[in-house]
């Protein structure tokens, strides 16, 4: 994904791990445990993309519902 910041384009861009309807942001990990450095990839993400919902989903986990985590702005 481009990246538009003050009129200036950067060819390198985002690698998002999914984007569902241009509007949702999904970072996918398989971890142990979660490292907050994720978290804030995620938020700048959001940010970068001017997008308001993201998820960081964990699926090392026994339930999927423990390793997901909403992301607002």
């Amino acid at each position: 994904m481009p990246i538009v910041y003050d009129g200036i384009a950067f060819d390198e861009g985002l690698c998002l791990d999914v984007l569902i309807e241009k509007s949702i942001i999904c970072e996918l990990k398989a971890v142990e445990q979660m490292n907050p450095v994720w978290e804030a990839q995620i938020l700048s993400h959001l940010k970068l993309t001017g997008k308001r919902l993201g998820f960081l989903i964990n699926f090392n986990v026994s339930v999927i519902r423990n390793g997901i985590k909403r992301f607002i702005v």
